[in-house]
């Protein structure tokens, strides 16, 4: 699936929103983020400290994204559950962060907890497929001007 340079900053954007609301970055997690800032065509310096920085910068607005399509809403939400029970089970404040970003995508909440229920059964490891796997960064020359 092919997204804009927009979309991938919003998916890693949130994603770094996600991690860092039960004030604990693990290593599982920091791993799993710096694989999807690779993906996304982020350099690995400015994912650590991105990483390394979240816990801090309160300046950070802490709205979930809104994606252009649900399909992408819906990658963003599995991989967001992905990280959220990486070594553990999901915490009450990134089930509700989560929960918010698929309702303010239009996904049914059904569905999110369907997700959820699949996520904390699912054993994760560092090569778990993520859905960031298949996303595909554009890279248009009107991007970086503004047009």
């Amino acid at each position: 699936m092919k997204i804009t340079v927009e979309e991938g900053s919003g998916y890693l954007r949130g994603l770094l929103l996600l991690i860092r609301k039960d004030n604990e970055i693990t290593e599982q997690k920091t791993k799993l983020m710096k694989r999807i800032g690779k993906v996304l065509g982020f350099e690995e310096k400015f994912c650590d400290s991105s990483i390394n920085e979240v816990l801090e910068n309160r300046y950070i607005l802490d709205e979930p994204p809104e994606f252009s399509t649900k399909e992408l809403a819906e990658k963003f939400i599995k991989d967001g559950l992905t990280l959220a029970t990486s070594g553990k089970e999901i915490h009450v404040l990134e089930e509700r962060w989560l929960k918010s970003s698929a309702e303010n995508n239009g996904l049914d909440v059904e569905w999110f907890l369907r997700e959820k229920e699949i996520a904390n059964n699912t054993r994760k490891n560092l090569d778990i497929h993520l859905e960031v796997d298949d996303l595909d960064v554009e890279y248009s020359p009107h991007a970086f001007i503004g047009l």
